[in-house]
């Protein structure tokens, strides 16, 4: 079992944060502002000790918080030299966001040079949401300067901030009604020379489909239409929701319309009756009884069985292929039935099912005993 991430957050880090501080401040309470956030600090998991921390830092740092953000910028060490951020190291500064978010609303200026100064070393994508619901217009202009930025990480950060259903923050909801603001920052991002960015776009691209998926078919189209591989790539990123879905439009963008002549020839399924920890292989026949060469995309469903005898569908990536004419090409798949904290394997008939350019096609079964 992997350790929690609360323990690679833990009491060293307001001591570093408060010798990080004291260096800029010299009547900083380093003391008192470590029993602080210390207090009850071992039940807490990560997120809350970065709260406490902050909490810690609000209480300790002066009142006035313009001179508090001052101190907090000064207090930065230096900055992350990777085009990406990986690792714990980085979440040292995950106080610092949430101290920013808290109570930078009031010093624009200051707050945004803390969240670019934030995110050259962590990331500022939780604090900036703050400032997109308190003053749009005025963050929005903001980050259009750095959508143009040299620094990968601000330029990311436009994407990955303006995220209408970002993962651990609260959903922007006013994006999720009318993304056109956002839309327009991912034009400018969207052929980004990073792969890092681009990815992130893709991702935003891919929150906007969920509540909009007629206006992204819509933009993605557009975008394959003269695009590059590495758009194109961010493309189907993007529209990787839709997809899974079937949704005929994504699919159209992607070449698997409607029009093309592939078909599911046989379908193995083996073995027929499985234990759970054991695993299933998939083999799926796709014919070509056309002229000329045709694209598919084959995915499989499987729909699990439930605790109360329902089942549950989930949607496993096959793969994209091309067939020559008169051909027949093979996708395989293996499922695991081992027991996962995601998924509970429960026994039952598991139906198959075959998903050709968007097409569910009813393939078999097989059985999970206990």
């Amino acid at each position: 079992m992997a350790e929690p991430l609360k323990n690679q957050f833990g009491p060293d880090i307001p001591v570093l944060a408060a010798e990080a501080i004291g260096a800029q401040c010299s009547d900083f309470p380093a003391d008192d502002f470590v029993a602080f956030c210390l207090d009850g600090y071992e039940d807490l998991e990560l997120t809350p000790r970065a709260r406490r921390i902050a909490d810690g830092m609000a209480q300790f740092l002066p009142d006035d918080r313009g001179e508090a953000l001052r101190i907090l910028i000064a207090s930065l060490g230096e900055e992350n030299p990777d085009n990406e951020l990986t690792g714990m190291e980085s979440f040292l500064y995950l106080p610092h966001v949430f101290f920013v978010a808290d109570h930078g609303l009031g010093h624009f200026e200051l707050a945004m040079t803390a969240q670019a100064e934030l995110t050259k070393r962590f990331t500022a994508e939780f604090s900036i949401r703050a400032f997109i619901e308190h003053d749009r217009d005025l963050t929005l202009g903001q980050l259009r300067q750095w959508a143009a930025d040299d620094n990968v990480h601000l330029r990311r950060l436009v994407s990955e901030g303006t995220r209408p259903r970002l993962p651990w923050a609260p959903r922007l909801k006013g994006f999720q009604q009318d993304p056109e603001p956002v839309l327009d920052l991912l034009e400018l991002l969207k052929d980004d020379p990073e792969e890092y960015v681009r990815r992130s776009v893709a991702n935003n691209l891919n929150d906007i489909a969920k509540d909009h998926p007629e206006l992204v078919i819509d933009v993605a189209r557009r975008w394959w239409a003269d695009g590059d591989d590495a758009r194109r790539k961010l493309v189907k990123h993007g529209l990787r929701t839709l997809i899974k879905k079937g949704d005929l439009g994504a699919l159209d963008v992607l070449g698997y319309g409607p029009s093309s002549p592939a078909r599911a020839g046989e379908v193995i399924i083996d073995p027929s009756s499985v234990a759970i920890g054991d695993k299933v292989k998939l083999v799926a026949s796709i014919e070509n009884p056309g002229r000329q060469t045709t694209r598919a995309l084959v995915d499989f469903c499987i729909h699990f069985v439930k605790a109360n005898g329902s089942t549950s569908p989930k949607v496993f990536k096959g793969g994209e292929i091309e067939i020559l004419p008169g051909a027949t090409s093979t996708i395989r798949k293996t499922i695991s039935i081992a027991q996962h904290s995601t998924r509970t394997h429960y026994p039952g008939t598991h139906q198959v099912d075959l998903l050709l350019n968007g097409t569910m096609i009813e393939v078999g079964n097989f059985e999970v005993t206990g």
